[in-house]
C-alpha cells in the first residue's frame, strides 16, 4: 500500500465512522475513554551513546539527562545501522531501510512515495511541528523548503542543514530566511517550549525537535558551558591512540561544552510539559542521529562501523503506560525501528510501506523486546570518509554481544564487545573464533536476503538512484 492509499485508507475508515480522518485517532479516544499520548521526539546530531552521565562518562555534564534517564527506558543497544545525518532521518521519517527509500549518503532528496511519520500522525488527528535540522530537501542546504516536501509536517521552523550555531537560519512559510537569535539549540528549543504551550488542548500533537550541535565545529559552543571544560583533565577512551591525544582533548572539549548546553535545553523542555501538565501523557524521546568517533580508533566523525559511530543514546519515557520508573532495555533498536514503534505507542496505524519492526507491544506489557540484530551498512565510502582516508563499503550487524562485518573482498572486522567493549581486537578470520564468525555471517547473509542486497559497489547504486557526485562521490551541496 503506497503512501496515496494510505491515507486515502485512513480517510474511507474514518468516513464508515461518519467522522473525518483528522478527528479519526481523536474519537476513538473518547470511545475508550483515554486521550491519544502526545509525542516530543528531541534529537541532536553527532551525540554518541557513551558521552552521557548515565552511561557512566565523567566527562559529561548531563544531569538532566541523568534525571529523565531514571524515569525512562533506556536502550542501551540503540544503533544508527547507517551512521549518517541524511540516511538516518529518512529512515526516521519513512520507518524504511536505506536501499528502499535511497538515501544513502547526504545532501540528497527523500521522495515522498512512502507515508511518513507525519503523515500517518495527522491522518489520526494530531498535530504535527518540526524545529531544526532538516537534511532531507537536497537542494542546497540554505534553500526555502516548499510545503509539498515537508513530509506532512505542518508548523515548520527549520533550515536544510547549518552548523554555524550562533549565526543560524531558519524558514517558517514564506520563502524569506529568519535568523535565530543567539546559539540556535537554544533558541530552537524556546520555540519548542512556546509551541507546547500553545498546543495543551485536547487534541494530540507530534513535536520534533531537531539540534545541530554537538556535531562539529567544536568550539562554538556557549561560552559558559565551555567554561565547566577542562580539556587537560578529560578521561579520554582507552581506544584513542596515544598520537592523538592533544587533537582529541581540544575536540572532545567542544563536543562536551555543547552537550552541556544542550542538557540544559533538555531540562527546559521537560519543565515547559510538566507546566502545562502535558508529561503524564506524552511519549518524550531523546536520542542522535549517529555518534562521532572523537579520535577512538584514530578517527573522527561518523560512517564508520565501530561503537562511538554507530550507538546512540535513546531515552523513552511515557509516564501513563510505562510508569516512572527508569529500566534498560537491551533491544537492538535501529533506525527503521522508531517510526513504527512510536506509532504503536500512539495507537496509530502503521503503514505498510514501514520495513522497521514495531516493538511497542512487548514494552508496553513490561517486556524487552527481542531482536536478534541490527543490520549495519556503509554504502557510499563518500563524505567524511572517502577511498583516499580508508572509507570502504561495507556491511555488518550489531547483536548484544558481538559485531561482524563484510566490506568487499569478505570478513573484515569481529568484535566481542562484552570481552573487548572498546573494540581494541579485531577476532575476524582467528581460528578460535571461526565458529561464531560462521554463524554471524550466516545471521548476515539472512539480513542481506531479507533486503534483497546484492552488496555492489557505490558507484552502483549511484547510478541506480540517479545522483550527481564530484570526484571524492560526495552530492554538492551548495544552492
Amino acid at each position: 500500500m503506497k503512501r496515496r492509499e494510505f491515507l486515502n485508507t485512513l480517510a474511507a475508515g474514518a468516513a464508515g465512522l461518519a467522522i473525518s480522518p483528522g478527528t479519526f485517532a481523536i474519537e476513538s479516544a473518547k470511545t475508550s475513554g483515554t486521550k491519544p499520548p502526545n509525542l516530543v521526539f528531541v534529537f541532536a546530531d553527532q551525540w554518541r551513546a557513551q558521552a552521557t552521565g548515565y552511561a557512566g562518562d565523567p566527562n559529561a555534564l548531563t544531569p538532566h539527562l541523568d534525571q529523565l534517564a531514571a524515569q525512562s527506558l533506556n536502550f542501551t543497544h540503540a544503533v544508527s545501522g547507517c551512521p549518517v545525518c541524511s540516511p538516518y532521518r529518512a529512515s526516521l521519517l519513512t520507518g524504511q531501510y536505506w536501499q528502499t527509500h535511497g538515501v544513502f549518503l547526504n545532501d540528497v532528496h527523500l521522495r515522498d512515495d512512502a507515508v511518513s511519520i507525519a503523515e500517518a500522525l495527522v491522518g489520526s488527528g494530531y498535530d504535527t511541528a518540526y524545529i531544526g535540522k532538516w537534511h532531507l530537501e537536497g537542494h542546497g542546504r540554505s534553500s526555502f523548503i516548499p510545503p509539498e516536501h515537508r513530509q506532512g509536517f505542518q508548523y515548520w521552523r527549520v533550515q536544510e542543514c547549518t552548523h554555524d550555531y550562533n549565526h543560524s537560519k531558519y524558514y517558517a512559510d514564506e520563502p524569506v530566511p529568519k535568523e535565530w537569535e543567539g546559539y540556535d539549540a537554544i533558541a530552537q528549543t524556546r520555540e519548542a517550549q512556546q509551541y507546547v504551550r500553545n498546543h495543551a488542548t485536547d487534541r494530540p500533537f507530534a513535536l520534533f525537535l531537531s539540534w545541530g550541535p554537538p556535531h562539529n565545529p567544536y568550539e562554538t559552543a556557549p561560552e559558559s558551558c565551555q567554561k565547566r571544560i577542562t580539556s587537560e583533565k578529560l578521561v579520554l577512551r582507552p581506544n584513542v591512540p596515544e598520537a592523538s591525544e592533544k587533537e582529541a582533548r581540544r575536540d572532545l572539549a567542544g563536543y562536551y561544552a555543547h552537550i552541556c548546553a544542550l542538557d540544559d535545553c533538555i531540562g527546559d523542555l521537560l519543565a515547559t510539559l510538566d507546566e502545562c501538565r502535558l508529561s503524564e501523557n506524552t511519549v518524550f524521546v531523546f536520542t542522535s542521529d549517529h555518534g562521532d568517533m572523537l579520535f577512538s580508533q584514530g578517527m573522527i566523525r561518523k560512517q564508520k562501523p565501530y561503537d562511538e559511530s554507530l550507538r546512540v543514546p535513546f531515552l523513552l519515557r511515557y509516564p501513563a503506560r510505562l510508569g516512572t520508573k527508569g529500566r534498560n532495555v537491551p533491544t537492538l533498536l535501529n533506525a527503521p525501528d522508531i517510526m513504527p514503534t512510536l506509532l504503536g505507542l500512539c495507537a496509530v496505524p502503521i503503514p505498510s510501506t514501514v520495513e522497521g519492526k514495531d516493538l511497542s507491544t512487548p514494552l508496553l506489557q513490561g517486556e524487552d523486546p527481542q531482536v536478534d540484530a541490527a543490520l549495519l551498512l556503509c554504502m557510499a565510502p563518500f563524505g567524511e570518509w572517502t577511498r583516499k582516508q580508508g572509507g570502504r563499503e561495507c556491511r555488518g550487524i550489531r547483536t548484544l554481544r558481538y559485531t561482524y562485518v563484510r566490506d568487499l573482498n569478505g570478513p573484515w572486522l569481529l568484535f566481542d564487545n562484552e570481552a573487548d567493549p572498546y573494540q581494541q581486537k579485531n577476532l575476524c578470520n582467528s581460528p578460535e573464533n571461526s565458529a561464531i564468525q560462521h554463524q554471524l555471517d550466516d545471521l548476515l547473509q539472512q539480513k542481506l536476503n531479507e533486503r534483497n542486497d546484492r552488496f555492489l559497489p557505490a558507484e552502483k547504486y549511484i547510478q541506480q538512484f540517479g545522483y550527481t557526485v564530484d570526484k571524492t562521490g560526495t552530492v554538492p551541496y551548495s544552492p
